[in-house]
């Protein structure tokens, strides 16, 4: 049975890793930890790679997933992505894309397929790559910023120290919600995730 790619967006290096346009980052990465999975580098793609399986240990038929971490900044994400689908034959519709989402408020996420990018670069450089943005998504809120900050300075930085614990359970509903995508199909993981 062909993997699932679940893809976290963000952009690389320690001087992103607290950003709010990171989560993506974090979702993929606590997935990998559920199964003491690595990250490994697939050199010619410009990802970091980790191979899952959900499921209890050594169930054949447990559903295999490829976490993603972009090592290209967000609005370069689209080469990767396209180049680990071709590389691993998995179709379009296996594909599960984990964003932080402006128009949702913290402590909320939402679960879809298919849409529009919403200025998001991540999102736009995916549908340049591939043609196409029916693909599923978790939108992890971040909120609006406050007052009149732009927006591309608010998602490039750190979430203050106050929302940092409120911002790790939300990790772990997203990591949950893609689970549930995976091993339950859409309209359960929405009734159940979205907020």
């Amino acid at each position: 049975m062909l993997p699932w790619l679940v893809v976290g967006l963000g952009n690389p290096g320690p001087t992103y890793a607290g950003h709010r346009h990171n989560v993506g980052f974090g979702v993929v990465e606590e997935l990998a930890s559920r199964t003491g999975a690595r990250f490994s580098s697939a050199r010619p793609i410009k990802a970091e790679v980790a191979e899952s399986r959900l499921g209890p240990p050594g169930t054949a038929d447990a559903p295999r997933l490829l976490l993603s971490k972009s090592r290209t900044y967000m609005n370069e994400t689209g080469g990767p992505v396209s180049g680990l689908l071709r590389y691993h034959k998995i179709t379009v519709d296996r594909l599960v894309v984990v964003h932080d989402e402006l128009d949702i408020d913290p402590g909320q996420l939402r679960v879809k397929f298919g849409g529009g990018d919403n200025g998001h670069n991540g999102l736009r450089s995916i549908r340049a790559s591939l043609g196409t943005g029916d693909y599923y998504r978790v939108r992890v809120g971040v909120g609006r910023p406050p007052g009149r900050q732009d927006p591309a300075d608010y998602l490039l930085s750190n979430f203050a120290a106050r929302d940092r614990e409120s911002l790790a359970v939300e990790i772990v509903r997203a990591a949950d919600a893609v689970e549930s995508l995976v091993t339950a199909g859409l309209e359960r993981t929405q009734s159940a995730f979205n907020s």
